[in-house]
């Protein structure tokens, strides 16, 4: 698509996916790196993931942008849930399914998503998963508007986004990957928390550790 939802395909292509990716999977690697650019403890991205080994078995999800599957590792082992696994991206859906397999996770479901027209039907899902993903959208109102529609009643949302405002640095940061494509018109952490709430999300969870807003929001 020629617009922003396939500027990470397009632009970053497989060589900038792949770098991403192995930064994000190393806590020992994304710690400092997410100190050094975003002034954020990335901690609070990986005890995120913990909300899906709490599930119970016949549960769904969606994960999107699945990125090279990091949130996988929230799973636990023999986990009976369903999890769909979606990029708009076709070389990061292939790293998540090299990365479910290395990490034992069979059935995971793979499919090419736009996540601002979602092809899935109303209350399908019981989670759904956005982590380093709305701030590189056109309009990430709208692909919160979509993770709503497809969540059950009482169904959650959890994810993540950098945002406007946490610092001079980090904002002359987002407006260098804004300039090459990468990054879409972003908002800040109220932007986030009006984006949920437009949405008829109740917040939960709203936390800014730097550039970086953690959310977590109930239908």
């Amino acid at each position: 698509m020629a617009d922003l939802r396939g500027n990470w395909a397009g632009r970053v292509g497989k060589f900038g996916g792949a770098a991403y990716d192995f930064g994000v999977e190393r806590e020992w690697l994304a710690r400092p790196a997410g100190r050094a650019l975003w002034g954020t403890d990335t901690r609070l991205l990986f005890d995120s993931f913990k909300v899906i080994g709490e599930l119970p078995d016949g549960a769904a999800v969606l994960d999107i942008p699945c990125g090279g599957g990091l949130a996988l590792r929230g799973m636990r082992a023999r986990q009976e849930i369903r999890y769909v696994a979606a990029d708009i991206s076709p070389d990061m859906l292939e790293r998540a399914r090299r990365r479910a397999a290395a990490l034992g996770h069979h059935g995971i479901e793979f499919t090419k998503a736009d996540i601002e027209h979602l092809l899935f039907a109303d209350g399908e899902f019981d989670l759904c998963l956005c982590f380093n993903g709305l701030h590189c959208l056109p309009d990430p109102a709208a692909a919160v508007r979509e993770l709503a529609r497809v969540l059950k009643p009482g169904g959650r949302l959890v994810g993540d986004s950098a945002v406007l405002g946490a610092g001079v640095r980090q904002d002359l940061l987002i407006g260098v990957f804004q300039r090459a494509g990468v990054f879409g018109p972003g908002g800040t952490a109220d932007d986030v928390q009006r984006w949920l709430t437009d949405a008829g999300l109740r917040v939960d969870r709203l936390q800014r550790s730097g550039a970086v807003v953690h959310f977590a929001a109930v239908q």
